[in-house]
């Protein structure tokens, strides 16, 4: 008797075309013996599908995580599929996707390689950040992008101090402060002037963004390393954001401690390699 097989699907909210992708999707899915759970953006597009919320999905037994969407909406899948190092498999619906690499027109050539196992697994990090306040954590968070702090009124820099291993580093005066991923490195640090890292560099970077002094650059750092800003926020508060997805308020005195989280994000991949994707989506070597 075959092994019970079982895949979720994940989806990017408001998505007429996924009518068109979600039904045929479930049916080679049934027909290759599959049971299918869908979260609530899914649902609508196959009804009589099972529905699990989005932060409850990692509680079943899955073989892989299907996510139609762009970037955005697999990172929201990884945090929450990470835990239980559920395989994702990242469907591009969107325009650029670093991470959703997999064309629509190539899903079912890429399912059938998953199913005759000739597709590799790639494991990226994610960074795992506590925020304390006076003595106590009051919230935590893993990310596998980034974790930014940034100002929260458009008029002022937002001022902090940085550590890494408890030694001082510098006071930064800027509008943001990224700490990234290898993954992340594409993403809101790249676009601030920072490196890009492949995937299995064991690196972090802590990139400022419009630095008040032209002398503050991105600065790479070892993922063993653990990275705390203090915020200077004075009467003002700060913003914590979580891959740009969800957040918390920041206030003065506040410490961020960034350190290599205990998870992992599984990517499955059939083809090409990161310097494959570079060119394809920075277009690099066109004209």
């Amino acid at each position: 008797m075959a092994a019970q097989k079982a895949v979720g699907i994940i989806s990017k909210p408001n998505k007429p075309e996924l009518s068109g992708i979600v039904p045929p999707l479930v049916a080679w899915l049934r027909k290759h013996r599959y049971e299918i759970v869908g979260d609530l953006e899914t649902a609508p597009h196959c009804p009589g599908l099972e529905v699990v919320a989005r932060d409850q999905i990692s509680s079943r037994a899955l073989n892989l995580v299907i996510v139609l969407g762009g970037d955005g909406t697999l990172i929201s899948a990884a945090r929450a599929v990470a835990k239980a190092g559920i395989p994702v498999l990242g469907i591009n619906l969107g325009s650029l996707g670093f991470l959703t690499e997999v064309p629509l027109e190539d899903l079912y050539p890429t399912l059938e390689a998953i199913e005759n196992q000739c597709c590799n697994v790639q494991v990226r990090s994610m960074v795992h950040c506590d925020v304390f306040r006076e003595a106590q954590c009051i919230a935590q968070f893993d990310a596998l992008n980034d974790v930014v702090i940034g100002k929260a009124t458009i008029a002022r820099l937002n001022h902090c101090d940085v550590y890494v291993d408890q030694l001082f580093v510098s006071s930064y005066q800027a509008d943001s402060l990224i700490v990234s991923t290898p993954t992340g490195s594409t993403a809101y640090s790249l676009a601030a002037g920072g490196p890009i890292l492949m995937p299995e560099v064991n690196a972090f970077v802590i990139t400022p963004v419009s630095a008040h002094s032209l002398t503050h650059r991105p600065l790479v750092v070892h993922d063993s390393s653990e990275i705390e800003i203090r915020a200077r926020t004075g009467e003002d508060n700060a913003y914590l954001s979580i891959d740009g997805q969800i957040g918390m308020p920041v206030l003065d005195g506040d410490r961020l401690h960034c350190r290599k989280s205990q998870y992992q994000v599984k990517l499955l991949h059939t083809q090409g390699t990161f310097f494959d994707v570079l060119r394809a989506k920075l277009k690099w070597g066109q004209r």
